[in-house]
């Protein structure tokens, strides 16, 4: 492999990583800011758990999302690697 491939390999490793990762943070700022300051009079009408949705969502709902969310990076990141050949499997392979 030549240094252009590696480069290109590169380069779309961190485009899908960078992808991801801007996806993510944009569905933890629609939860914590949007339902839990900007919506939360309208989700107010709607009840869980015996508190009002938008109260639940700014007190638990947006650290329950992110919690989430921290996993879902984790699982998908991990196929990136593996897409792009930089887990850790390939690693102990090659020495």
């Amino acid at each position: 492999m030549n240094n252009r491939d590696t480069s290109d390999q590169n380069t779309a490793y961190w485009k899908a990583n960078l992808a991801l990762l801007g996806k993510l943070l944009l569905i933890w700022l629609m939860v914590s800011f949007g339902f839990g300051i900007v919506f939360v009079d309208w989700l107010d009408q709607f009840h869980l758990f015996g508190f009002k949705l938008g109260f639940w969502f700014a007190q638990q709902g947006s650290i329950l999302v992110y919690i989430v969310l921290i996993f879902f990076y984790s699982w998908r990141m991990n196929a990136i690697d593996r897409k792009y050949g930089v887990d850790d499997v390939t690693e102990r392979d090659q020495t």
